[in-house]
């Protein structure tokens, strides 16, 4: 019972945004301050010769301003057709933006069948890319097993999130940003604005020969995705 009230203790904190989630590889540097509590829980879900993945939760309140709330953005949602497919919708549609094309219904539902399929094939498919995408593994395998998984990511109604994001930034070598409404962050429910909550890829939006545009995805308390633009 003690622990049960303790998660739901710190899934509070996360929610209200006094709180704050991180994974880092061994070593984690604490978080040093008076003002900050944090609690450490590690867990070797990879072998003795590779990373140890930590999460660490720790106050992120500085002046009694919550970090996330520095952070609300302005952009217009375009909706995103929710068949299962929306995490790989929102990632073509965006991704077509950028270079200034334009997708039909179908192309879009064809495209990102491609991109689910994408990530069927390194994850499940071939041993020797498996291995270049760790965190995604590690992901993946807190829940279910990597057969489970790849036996639901065959389906087309298959629900994407942060591991395909992993994996699909890398394999795209495109950089994505997440967000939330700013009225979920809030406690009273207030703000027509978007806080990025998880970033990836960010290094190939950073390369000197051909920086690429980030993707902006919305992601919804109803477990939807749409597109930031």
């Amino acid at each position: 019972m003690a622990g049960k009230h303790f998660n739901e203790m710190i899934l509070e904190e996360l929610r209200d945004g006094t709180a704050k989630f991180e994974l880092a590889t061994s070593p984690v540097s604490p978080i040093s301050s008076t003002k900050f509590h944090q609690r450490f829980f590690s867990a070797p879900f990879l072998g003795e010769s590779s990373h140890r993945f930590f999460a660490r939760i720790g106050s992120s309140l500085d002046g009694g301003v919550s970090p996330a709330m520095k952070k609300v953005e302005r952009y217009s949602v375009q909706k995103v057709a929710g068949d299962g497919r929306c995490l790989f919708r929102a990632l073509v549609k965006g991704m077509a933006i950028n270079k200034g094309i334009g997708l039909s219904p179908r192309e879009e539902r064809d495209d990102a069948d491609e991109l689910r399929m994408a990530v069927k094939e390194v994850i499940c498919d071939n041993d020797k890319e498996r291995r270049q995408y760790e965190e995604a593994l590690v992901a993946i395998t807190v829940d279910e097993s990597l057969k489970r998984y790849c036996q639901r990511i065959e389906r087309s109604d298959f629900w994407g999130g942060e591991s395909e994001l992993l994996v699909l930034s890398k394999l795209c070598r495109q950089p994505i940003v997440v967000y939330i409404p700013e009225h979920e962050h809030t406690r009273g429910g207030w703000g027509s604005g978007f806080i990025p909550i998880a970033e990836y890829g960010e290094e190939f939006g950073k390369t000197w020969k051909k920086p690429r545009k980030a993707v902006r995805l919305l992601y919804s308390g109803k477990n939807h995705y749409d597109l930031l633009v």
